[in-house]
């Protein structure tokens, strides 16, 4: 492999010919080979975008030529344009400050910015006003504001427009309810299905509340919160050039040191990823039992058949994409977990576990907005109201006794269904041959479609 001579601080090391990167990106590159995780693709264009930011809020308060901004600016746009990531090449095991990444975007845009008659330098020009420890955690906010808002927003909002649509064919449909796995009283199919619906409307608006604090930056707090070889005035201008270009509203975090060492946002974030990813287990798991069998299992609904679910058994077919979704969920509860942890060890003014932070948590916004466009496209889109067999399973209950409570009381209740079960009868039998109701009062009393809720009160 040819090479070229790069100098830094610690002094010459080869780097590949081609390569855009420079000195201490290779320094790293060659001492952490671990594992083969590269920082997420989102976060470089955040760290991109960081940059170019610097550059123009650095030159509207006077602090960098306007021909060296535009420099920097223009090389920015190339790598925003070109995605070329596989100039980053380094991988999440690194600093826990994410400097040799901070210093690899440096050094790529410095490269791609000088010219012939202007040099433009990795730490003067492009990290002006800057230091690793401001960046990153900016990058990270920026980068987790953004793939919420632009790609898991939508796909939650697509998803319980989905659900929508089901709750609306199914109103009339009246099926067994269930509690602990056990019969229980009547439900309508809808109401089922406003519960997964609503339960995706409370994830979208804790999400959006949350996106309230990743919107507050560090930037401006330099090294250790202090803010030193940085001014207020490049915190403003950086705000403001930011929000110009990206349309959302970010603001500086008013206390620094808290910015720096703190990553309680990013917590509040993946606590809310979290809850939706419980909801996305709890749904998918509701809808693999109701479409289990298809004749030894309850077999109320019937899913698409995307796939061959067996290479022994001909013609299975499997609940695949509600076990995608189920892993996906288990996978950010993990991730969840590690954040967590790795924002408690913030020491003195700096968390040291930001690269694994922010790692874990776009892989966890990148696979449930993947999960939940396929399991809407694959699943909800295409599920079948098995409506027949909703209509027998509620015929066989026992738990339509439970509209006799008011009328001969508990105790009375539960000897009827106790007879029925033991005897194999039917709960209308067994109320009949026990006398406390009579035929017309059984007829009157026991009607499913006034025990949904609607109706109850005009029931009563």
């Amino acid at each position: 492999m040819k090479t070229r001579t790069e100098y830094d601080s610690m002094g010459p090391i080869e780097v590949p010919k081609e390569a855009w990167w420079g000195a201490q990106t290779e320094r790293s590159r060659q001492n952490f080979k671990i594992g083969g995780e590269k920082m997420p693709p989102e976060l470089l264009r955040a760290l991109v975008l960081v940059k170019k930011m610097a550059a123009v809020a650095n030159q509207r308060t006077g602090k960098l030529a306007a021909e060296k901004s535009l420099a920097i600016q223009h090389a920015a746009d190339l790598l925003l344009k070109g995605e070329n990531w596989d100039e980053f090449p380094l991988v999440v095991w690194q600093t826990g400050s994410g400097t040799q990444s901070n210093m690899n975007a440096n050094e790529v845009i410095a490269h791609l910015a000088s010219q012939k008659d202007l040099i433009i330098h990795p730490n003067d020009d492009v990290n002006m006003s800057q230091s690793s420890n401001d960046v990153f955690p900016t990058a990270l906010h920026i980068a987790g504001t953004f793939v919420i808002e632009q790609n898991l927003l939508p796909a939650i909002h697509e998803m319980i427009g989905v659900l929508e649509e089901l709750e609306e064919k199914n109103q009339q449909v009246i099926k067994i309810g269930r509690t602990h796995l056990q019969d229980a009283t009547p439900v309508t199919f809808a109401q089922e299905v406003s519960g997964w619906r609503s339960a995706l409307e409370h994830n979208e608006n804790m999400l959006i509340n949350s996106l309230a604090e990743l919107r507050q930056l560090a930037i401006g707090g330099t090294a250790v919160g202090t803010g030193l070889n940085a001014s207020k005035a490049y915190e403003r201008a950086f705000i403001e050039a930011l929000n110009e270009e990206t349309g959302i509203h970010f603001i500086g975090e008013t206390n620094k040191f808290h910015a720096l060492a703190n990553r309680d946002a990013v917590v509040y974030v993946s606590g809310a990823l979290k809850a939706l990813a419980a909801n996305c287990m709890k749904m998918a798991n509701d809808i693999r039992w109701l479409a289990s069998g298809p004749r030894s299992g309850l077999g109320e609904i019937t899913l698409p058949a995307n796939e061959p679910g067996s290479s022994i058994m001909p013609g299975k077919v499997n609940p695949t994409q509600c076990e995608a979704l189920a892993m996906v969920a288990v996978q950010v509860m993990g991730n969840d977990t590690a954040i967590g942890i790795a924002a408690s060890q913030g020491n003195f003014e700096l968390n040291v576990y930001l690269p694994l932070i922010a790692f874990d948590l776009l892989q966890s916004v990148r696979l449930l907005t993947d999960a939940l466009h396929s399991f809407s496209d694959n699943c909800l889109k295409g599920l079948v109201v098995n409506k027949e067999r909703m209509a027998d399973l509620l015929e066989q209950s026992l738990m339509l006794v439970t509209a006799l409570n008011t009328h001969i009381g508990y105790d009375k209740g539960a000897e009827i269904a106790k007879k029925a079960f033991n005897e194999g009868t039917t709960l209308k039998k067994a109320a009949l041959s026990l006398g406390y109701v009579t035929e017309e009062e059984y007829q009157n009393w026991v009607r499913p479609e006034k025990m949904i809720g609607e109706n109850f009160d005009d029931y009563l």
